[in-house]
């Protein structure tokens, strides 16, 4: 059965893509200005990662690479983009999906964004639609949600 509706998920993930592509065209052109530098946690297991097989073999699922002091051949395009980092003085290039991104932080300007995997079946996202709605009340008192629960707040009462 085809689900039908706006599919504000998949349109939020493809806008945060674009968001980081165009911070890695902006870095790649004109480097990386001030105290910014960036964590960024891939899926090494996704069709498209492109690594060296001794990189591969340390981080068999998951790897956080740092864009700081030295990389090199940064490129973007739509799918991905490449980079070449330092591994203890052994330049390596690396070939990543946005696809297999799960983590982008730069801790300079406390920014960061996380990417959930998109393996859910249509009951389980019919499910947790419907308990976010549920959560959802006109009262923002922290003490009307459950433990380790999300929170609705009302941005009014910090304006003047």
């Amino acid at each position: 059965m085809t689900r039908q509706g706006i599919d504000y998920g998949g349109m939020m993930h493809r806008a945060m893509q674009g968001l980081i592509a165009d911070v890695l065209k902006s870095i790649a052109t004109e480097g990386l200005p001030g105290e910014h530098h960036f964590f960024i946690t891939f899926d090494t297991r996704i069709e498209g990662v492109e690594m060296a097989d001794w990189l591969r073999d340390r981080y068999p699922e998951e790897m956080t690479i740092v864009i700081q002091h030295w990389f090199d051949n940064l490129t973007v395009d739509e799918d991905g983009f490449g980079i070449t980092l330092n591994f203890g003085n052994s330049p390596e290039p690396l070939r990543i999906p946005f696809d297999a991104l799960r983590t982008f932080v730069d801790p300079s300007v406390e920014f960061g964004l996380r990417f959930e995997t998109q393996g859910h079946d249509e009951d389980e996202d019919e499910e947790l639609d419907e308990g976010l709605l549920d959560d959802i009340s006109d009262d923002d008192s922290p003490d009307d949600s459950p433990n380790g629960g999300g929170e609705v707040v009302q941005l009014d009462r910090w304006r003047k």
